[in-house]
């Protein structure tokens, strides 16, 4: 068996990687996925959080995927989100002020608020505070 297999992780607006991995960890919409080479094909949907990527060698990097979906063939991994972003590129202030916005629309509770959208927000801006931690911890 394999001991790498080649992984994807693209945007709408780009591919932020592409090389050999040991191993993939993500959230899918059918629970925490641990995706070696030699993997069973598998397509789940990916909910907000990190991702995290073993790279051939050991090492590890952290991205951000605000949603999407993640196909698993004998070959190949990809990773199709709706925002993808390396967790060194995430703007902490900014998440926790965008947090702090949707949790004061919530609390206004006013009848315009549209609160799918909010709920969203709120949502994935915990899921990029959660990769942001995820990454200082590596960092250690």
């Amino acid at each position: 068996m394999a001991s790498t297999v080649n992984c994807s992780i693209v945007s709408a607006e780009e591919e932020i990687f592409s090389g050999q991995v040991e191993m993939v960890v993500a959230t899918g919409t059918i629970g925490e996925l641990g995706i070696l080479p030699g993997h069973t094909p598998l397509l789940s949907g990916v909910k907000p959080g990190p991702v995290r990527l073993i790279l051939e060698g050991g090492e590890e990097q952290i991205y951000f995927a605000s949603g999407g979906f993640i196909e698993v063939q004998p070959t190949s991994i990809t990773i199709l989100a709706d925002t993808a972003l390396r967790a060194d590129d995430l703007d902490e202030a900014a998440a926790l002020e965008s947090q702090r916005r949707a949790e004061q629309e919530l609390a206004d509770q006013k009848s315009d608020v549209d609160f799918a959208r909010v709920s969203s927000d709120l949502q994935e801006q915990a899921a990029m505070l959660r990769t942001i931690r995820k990454f200082r911890e590596r960092k250690k």
